[in-house]
């Protein structure tokens, strides 16, 4: 099992990047190894919500299953992953000033193992992928500290 962390301060109101990160079929936009989200039903927000994500990380292509477990506007989101790599993840957004955010994600993933097993939750998560979701986070952080179109 890999937990991961990342976190970044974002010039921003938490208004301003919940606007960013509610939309899910929007992740695309910030998140690199995200390729594209597919909805499972007609319910795109909320808890409850269930959808696809096609995944690509170098040569490796998955799909994630996921559903949102936790929805607090402003606050938080959180999911269950039960595709090829199980595990849950959240999204926090503190508010450290009227005009900042502090994003916080966090992961628990379970790896399969015909991709490491808990040493490629080691590998993939801690090095590869805590890499890549720095750079999501830098992405998102210059999509929110963007004027609003």
């Amino acid at each position: 099992m890999g937990r991961i962390r990342v976190a970044i301060d974002i010039n921003a109101s938490t208004q301003r990047v919940w606007d960013v990160v509610e939309p899910i079929e929007r992740h695309v936009d910030w998140m690199a190894d995200a390729v594209a989200i597919r909805f499972k039903t007609d319910q795109t927000r909320g808890t409850g919500t269930e959808f696809f994500c096609d995944t690509k990380v170098g040569p490796i292509k998955l799909v994630d299953e996921m559903k949102i477990t936790s929805w607090v506007p402003m606050q938080a989101m959180g999911v269950t992953h039960t595709g090829v790599v199980t595990g849950t993840g959240e999204f926090t957004l503190e508010a450290l000033s009227p005009s900042s955010t502090r994003f916080v994600w966090t992961e628990v993933l379970v790896f399969p193992w015909w991709l490491g097993g808990k040493l490629g939750a080691l590998v993939g998560g801690q090095i590869v992928m805590k890499a890549i979701w720095r750079k999501n986070l830098r992405i998102l952080k210059k999509l929110a500290e963007a004027p609003a179109a």
